[in-house]
């Protein structure tokens, strides 16, 4: 799975997975120094069960966080 998002000016960015019980699974960006426009990450998910999952973009004060079903 591909995870897009653009960013409108340099800065560090975080992106992390978690399952439903809050637990983090998966860092995909881990305080990174990004620059502007469109950015994409890969999450291989192969380890994990099928359900519902977050992830959390964190690019300077911006927090965002979606949710994801993964099916298998």
């Amino acid at each position: 799975t591909n995870i897009e998002f653009k960013l409108a000016s340099s800065t560090l960015v975080s992106l992390k997975v978690y399952d439903v019980q809050g637990r983090e699974v998966a860092t995909l960006i881990n305080a990174q120094q990004m620059n502007a426009g469109t950015h994409q990450s890969r999450f291989d998910a192969s380890t994990l069960a099928s359900g519902v999952y977050w992830y959390k973009l964190e690019a300077g004060a911006f927090i965002q966080t979606r949710k994801m079903m993964l099916i298998k």
